[in-house]
C-alpha cells in the first residue's frame, strides 16, 4: 500500500508541476499568436491522443517524466511551413515573443507556487511559533545570550556591518516556519538582521546578528548549527493558526516564493562554487519518497511539497544550459547584443553539449538517491 501511494503521489506531483510548466509555453504562445502543434504530458508511445479543432494534438505518454509542447517553427527541418502559415511560425515572432515563450514555462512554475501556497493560508495552517530553544554551546545566539523560551516577534535587515544599523520598525514574524527562511535568506546573502524577542517574562529587547559575525556556509558544516538559533518543540495541539484573507494570502506566497528563489539560487550556485555540497541534489527517488509521505499527512504538507518543488523546477529551466528554457534565453541574449541569431547548426551542437551536461546532472541526483536511501 505504501508503495502504491508513493507512486501515484510521485505521479500526480509530476504531472501538475510538468503540466503547469508547459501550459505556461502554451498560453504565451497562443497570446503571441504562434500555432501549437502538440501539447504532451510524458514521452514515449502515445497513450491518449485528441486532436482539438485548432489542429493541436493533446498527448498523454507513457514515460512521465516530462513533457513538451511543438510549434510551428521554421527551424525545426521536419517541418514544412507553407507561405501562409509563416505568420505563426514561433521563428517568424519578434525576439520579445519568443522570449515571452520561451520564460512562460518558468514562470507558470512560480505562478503555481504563490497560488499553492495562497490556497494554504487562506484555508489555515497550524504553525509551530518562534519560540527559541537553549541555544548550542558556543553558537552564535549562545554568545547574545538568548535564552530557552525567548520569542522572536520581529525580524529587520541590518544594513551595516554592527548593532548601530537597527533602525525603523521590525516586520512581524507569524511563525517558526518564516523565521527559519529568513535565517536562510541572511546566512546565505551573508546579510546581517536583528531580530525582537519577547521574554518569557513579557519583556520586549532586541539582539543584532552583524554580518562578520554570521557563520559561513561550508559544504562540511551546518550555519543553522553555529548559528544557534532552533525552536522549541511543543505539542500540535497548542500551535497557532495562520489563516489569511485573499489578498493578504497571496502578497504574503508571494514573500515566501521570493525567499525561496533567492535561497534556492544561491544554495545551486554555491554547488559550482565549492560552498555546497553535490550531495544536496536530489533525484527522483527523493521526490517520489517526500511525494509519498507528505501525500499521508495531509493535502496542505503536499501542496506546499509542490510549491517548493515548483519553484525548483522553474530555476531548474532557467539555468542557461542549451535544452534548457535558459539556453534559448541566452541564445535570445546573444541575439539582442550581436543583432543576429546564432545559426541553428552551431544551435544543434549546443544542443548535443546541454544534453550531456543534463544526463550527468540527473545520474548524478540519481547516485545522490541511492546512496542516501540504500547505504547502510
Amino acid at each position: 500500500m505504501q508503495a502504491f501511494i508513493t507512486l501515484a503521489a510521485f505521479l500526480l506531483t509530476l504531472g501538475v508541476l510538468v503540466s503547469f510548466h508547459e501550459f505556461g509555453h502554451f498560453f504565451a504562445a497562443r497570446c503571441c499568436g504562434v500555432r501549437v502543434l502538440r501539447f504532451a504530458i510524458g514521452f514515449g508511445k502515445p497513450l491518449f491522443t485528441y486532436r482539438a479543432k485548432n489542429q493541436t494534438e493533446w498527448v498523454l505518454a507513457a514515460i512521465p517524466l516530462g513533457g513538451y509542447v511543438k510549434l510551428l517553427d521554421g527551424r525545426d527541418r521536419e517541418q514544412v511551413i507553407t507561405l501562409e502559415d509563416q505568420a505563426s511560425a514561433f521563428d517568424g515572432k519578434k525576439l520579445w515573443q519568443r522570449s515571452l515563450i520561451v520564460a512562460a514555462g518558468p514562470f507558470a512554475n512560480f505562478f503555481l507556487a504563490i497560488i499553492l501556497f495562497a490556497v494554504i493560508y487562506i484555508s489555515g495552517v497550524p504553525q509551530l511559533p518562534a519560540v527559541l530553544d537553549t541555544p548550542p554551546e558556543h553558537s552564535l545566539a549562545a554568545k547574545l545570550d538568548l535564552m530557552q523560551g525567548d520569542r522572536v516577534v520581529g525580524w529587520q535587515d541590518l544594513n551595516g556591518d554592527d548593532a548601530s544599523s537597527v533602525l525603523g520598525e521590525f516586520e512581524v514574524v507569524r511563525s517558526w516556519n518564516a523565521l527559519r527562511w529568513d535565517l536562510l535568506d541572511a546566512l546565505t546573502a551573508e546579510n546581517g538582521f536583528a531580530l525582537e524577542l519577547q521574554s518569557p517574562s513579557g519583556g520586549r529587547f532586541i539582539k543584532a546578528f552583524p554580518a562578520p559575525e554570521l557563520p559561513k556556509i561550508s559544504p562540511n558544516s551546518d550555519p543553522m548549527q553555529a548559528l544557534g538559533i532552533k525552536p522549541t518543540i511543543i505539542p500540535t495541539s497548542n500551535w497557532q493558526e495562520l489563516q489569511l484573507g485573499p489578498l493578504d494570502a497571496l502578497l504574503y506566497a508571494s514573500h515566501r516564493v521570493w525567499l525561496v528563489t533567492k535561497v534556492s539560487v544561491r544554495l545551486m550556485a554555491g554547488m559550482f562554487t565549492g560552498k555546497t555540497s553535490i550531495k544536496q541534489l536530489g533525484g527522483p527517488l527523493s521526490i517520489a519518497d517526500m511525494a509519498g509521505k507528505l501525500a499521508q499527512v495531509g493535502w496542505q504538507a503536499f501542496f506546499a511539497f509542490l510549491a517548493l518543488i515548483s519553484i525548483s523546477i522553474g530555476l531548474l529551466n532557467l539555468l542557461p544550459f542549451p535544452m534548457l528554457d535558459g539556453g534559448q534565453l541566452l541564445y535570445d541574449a546573444w541575439e539582442l547584443v550581436a543583432g543576429k541569431r546564432i545559426s541553428i547548426s552551431m544551435q544543434e551542437r549546443f544542443q548535443k553539449l546541454g544534453f550531456l551536461l543534463l544526463i550527468s546532472l540527473s545520474l548524478l541526483a540519481l547516485f545522490n538517491d541511492l546512496q542516501r536511501y540504500f547505504s547502510p
